[in-house]
């Protein structure tokens, strides 16, 4: 009786050798995870703190890069930056819309927070490839038809827009046909197609209708573009019939394979 007594003491402290009950290993992770929540508050206060409520990370200043026309000042001014408000929370997208809103000639800006007191602001602005004389103004288009800005002076080397539009015949069906910015988006695509050294030299483009579109050269020379399409194979044609033909006056690439030529 004495040896069972024994034997049934050796099973029962093999069982207590064991792992430990499962409810006493989720009490440890629970503990565990508390512990750890309560040092990331603790630890988390002061971080908050330091972006919102301490005076350390503050806007206090504005950078401006990238003006041509605009001054930084005029930058400055339309951002509307909250001097004084967090950094963190200022809210970088505002600025951008007020920016494009107030000032047409942005194109692009990248708005961005300069730690510990900055905003910098990266303009790219819009280049005119056409203007428009308005009364004794210049409407200034860049390379999307976007009429951006409206100057005193004409920007030098950029020619002008003549909207010649026929209101008969065929004509007036092109014009109800495309409207009058569509038309002139196809002068924009024209002036963008052409050869760098012709483009240089152009005066005005013409547009009577979406496929009579001519230019007008500075020496008085005239070429017959047609429409927008194959830019790329007519602004060839071009090139190589004025090197063929140096002393004509008159260029016709309204048609790249079948160009022609004459000196009136």
């Amino acid at each position: 009786m004495a040896g069972s007594t024994t034997a049934e003491r050796g099973e029962r402290k093999q069982e207590s050798s064991g792992p430990p009950p499962r409810p006493r290993r989720r009490r440890a992770r629970l503990r565990v995870t508390v512990l750890t929540g309560l040092a990331l508050v603790f630890l988390g206060i002061p971080t908050v703190w330091v972006f919102y409520g301490s005076d350390w990370l503050r806007a206090e200043h504005v950078s401006v890069s990238g003006t041509r026309v605009l001054t930084p000042a005029q930058v400055e001014a339309a951002a509307d930056v909250p001097f004084g408000k967090p950094l963190i929370s200022v809210d970088t997208d505002a600025i951008e819309t007020r920016l494009r809103r107030k000032l047409p000639r942005i194109d692009a800006v990248d708005v961005v927070r300069s730690w510990p007191h900055g905003i910098d602001l990266k303009v790219v602005e819009r280049t005119p490839v056409l203007i428009v004389q308005k009364g004794g103004k210049f409407v200034e288009v860049d390379d999307d038809g976007v009429r951006f800005a409206t100057v005193s002076e004409a920007p030098k080397g950029v020619p002008a827009l003549e909207l010649t539009l026929a209101r008969s015949g065929s004509a007036t069906a092109s014009l109800r046909r495309f409207g009058e910015p569509r038309l002139v988006r196809e002068a924009v695509t024209v002036a963008r197609a052409l050869p760098a050294a012709v483009a240089r030299e152009t005066q005005a483009v013409k547009v009577r209708s979406y496929d009579a579109i001519s230019l007008e050269l500075r020496d008085g020379r005239t070429v017959v573009w047609g429409s927008s399409e194959k830019g790329a194979a007519k602004a060839r044609t071009l090139t190589a019939l004025m090197k063929a033909s140096p002393d004509a006056g008159y260029f016709d690439v309204s048609v790249p394979t079948a160009p022609a030529s004459s000196t009136s």
